[in-house]
């Protein structure tokens, strides 16, 4: 299944959509909005100021195993099926799972699931701000909602 370093983290939510496309064009969609989101300038000075451990954008594309972006690390990539994130930073470890499933004739349902862990004193406040507020759950939409449109408008 997972690395024990995965599994052992606790969960934390998971989200879900249906897109009106196939599985390679979602899996295409997926790096290209992962890559746009995540390397963002916005994004990389947020990486360097929690102090991530992945601070720029590396490796293979499209992702595969040893891709990075500011704040997360592909450890896993089965094409059209999963993609297995990785990071930390000073206040969390943590791992985004994104999955990726046939949900019918030209429609695919992908899914989401976050699982971190927030260590300390300062681990528990970062949890409130990011998880607490609801934030994470808006970026997670926000996110689903950029890979079904480019995946559906290419």
């Amino acid at each position: 299944m997972y690395p024990a370093a995965i599994t052992a983290l606790p969960h934390v939510d998971e989200h879900a959509t249906v897109v009106a496309a196939g599985a390679d064009a979602v899996w295409r969609g997926i790096g290209d909005v992962l890559d746009r989101s995540f390397a963002s300038p916005r994004a990389t000075r947020y990486a360097r100021l929690v102090g991530c451990a992945d601070r720029a954008a590396g490796g293979p594309r499209p992702l595969a195993e040893g891709s990075t972006m500011p704040g997360f690390r592909v450890v896993s990539a089965v094409v059209g099926r999963e993609l297995v994130l990785t990071g930390r930073h000073r206040f969390s470890s943590y791992a985004l799972i994104l999955r990726l499933e046939q949900a019918g004739p030209g429609r695919s349902r992908l899914r989401t699931e976050t699982r971190a862990d927030f260590p300390g004193p300062a681990g528990r406040l970062y949890r409130t701000l990011v998880i607490g507020t609801g934030g994470h759950a808006v970026g997670m939409r926000r996110l689903l909602s950029a890979i079904g449109h480019r995946s559906t408008t290419g």
